[in-house]
């Protein structure tokens, strides 16, 4: 396997990682939490994309500029850019009570939301896994 493509793989299989963490957290309760992990997860995958396109470094935190460069390989990715704008409200405040104007993030964010987040993070790691070679995705 390149290399390219092992650095894709280790990126993936990460982000597949965290959207478990983020499915049994919300399973728990923990909705917050789950939000943000499903962002990470987003994050990672769009990098496993980038990475696969033989891009590095892959620097950035913003899901919706990631997007935007997996754009510049394959257009298809725009149909993520609305999920990516979601996903990324869950960086910061789901964290840290003073990304908050009042309350702790457990206290204000929502099942919904943690399924919601979920969802979008899975349909982002589905089309990544489309684009990547199926031994990257291994």
């Amino acid at each position: 396997m390149n290399r390219n493509l092992q650095e894709a793989r280790r990126w993936l299989t990460q982000a597949e990682y965290d959207v478990k963490a983020a499915a049994l957290n919300a399973r728990e309760g923990f909705a917050a939490l789950a939000c943000f992990l499903a962002q990470q997860a987003a994050e990672k995958a769009l990098k496993a994309y980038l990475y696969a396109q033989g891009e590095r470094p892959v620097l950035g935190h913003a899901t919706h500029l990631l997007v935007r460069q997996c754009m510049e390989y394959d257009p298809s990715f725009s149909t993520l850019q609305d999920i990516c704008r979601r996903l990324d409200q869950y960086y910061i405040p789901t964290r840290y009570p003073n990304g908050l104007p009042d309350g702790i993030p457990q206290e204000v964010y929502t099942a919904d939301q943690a399924q919601d987040a979920l969802a979008g993070v899975r349909q982002v790691l589905e089309h990544v896994r489309e684009r990547i070679s199926p031994e990257a995705a291994e």
